[in-house]
């Protein structure tokens, strides 16, 4: 019988991996920004030359610099002047989250409410940047952003490979009060961790992202220079959850064990990240003018 478990998990992951193996790439100018902002003597004329090939992005780059978003007084109309104002990381991160963000949020699934699922994505990856803004932590927030908002991705190729299932494994998070991944195992033997981390490989996303899709219910797995984001990623979903009425179809109170590493390694008390309640729920806004801009044009 465990051996017959054992193959149905294996045909199950081969169809997994062939799903996202169908899943659209990310385009050759996200790829070249991607590569360019790894090298440390990139400049925003390096960025220029890349992203002004790329008439798309280039509007998307001046209408996030022009937007409410900034509320700059005077409006910007030269690229390299907004990626300069913006910095090489938050123009990489809105390539990075039109590229995906253009390719996933549009499609329905018949077992995730996609509309919750993405609000819910923004909550945690909001809260994960205020969290390292909190602490001070140095480089771009917007990567802390970033990690929240990918982090539940392998969600998406479960529940469109195996919709059926993936509605029985969230009704289980209701009846038996399980962590929705507990659920996932119990029906895939596998859970949205791993999916996400072959989503991240396929793009070819840094590390760090990888490893918040991989490890966002296991930080003390990720790599020490990780560990922190992850443990950011883990916070802000569960406050997410806490702060979401009704909740998005996963546990709504976090589980202990995890949130205690979680927190042991950033450094917070739960009652720290409840205090940044009015900080994030002011960010939840202009997130959502960052993600129009990306996704919309």
């Amino acid at each position: 019988m465990m051996q017959e478990n054992r193959v149905d998990h294996n045909v199950r992951l081969e169809q997994v991996q062939d799903h996202i193996d169908k899943m659209p790439s990310l385009s050759t100018t996200v790829m070249k920004v991607l590569e360019i902002c790894n090298r440390t003597d990139t400049s925003a004329n390096d960025m220029n030359r890349v992203i002004s090939l790329d008439p798309v992005l280039t509007g998307k780059v001046l209408k996030l610099i022009n937007s409410a978003y900034y509320s700059l007084p005077n409006q910007v109309t030269s690229l390299t002047r907004a990626i300069i104002i913006l910095g090489l990381n938050t123009v990489k991160n809105l390539a990075l989250s039109t590229a995906i963000l253009g390719n996933l949020s549009r499609r329905k699934s018949k077992a995730i409410p996609i509309d919750a699922f993405w609000s819910h994505s923004i909550h945690a990856g909001v809260t994960a940047k205020a969290i390292a803004s909190r602490k001070k932590i140095p480089g771009s927030l917007e990567e802390y952003f970033i990690a929240g908002l990918l982090h539940d991705l392998g969600k998406i190729p479960l529940s469109d490979c195996f919709p059926l299932e993936y509605r029985r494994a969230m009704d289980m998070v209701l009846t038996k009060n399980w962590p929705l991944y507990h659920a996932e195992k119990a029906f895939f033997g596998f859970d949205h961790c791993l999916t996400g981390r072959m989503i991240a490989e396929k793009w070819k996303l840094a590390d760090g992202f990888v490893e918040a899709l991989a490890f966002h219910h296991a930080p003390e797995i990720a790599a020490g220079e990780n560990q922190d984001l992850v443990a950011n990623v883990i916070i802000g979903n569960h406050y997410a959850h806490f702060a979401e009425t009704p909740p998005t179809g996963d546990t709504p109170s976090p589980p202990p064990a995890e949130m205690t590493r979680a927190l042991e390694v950033s450094g917070l008390e739960w009652t720290d990240v409840l205090a940044l309640n009015d900080e994030i729920e002011m960010e939840i806004e202009k997130a959502r003018i960052f993600l129009q801009i990306g996704i919309g044009g």
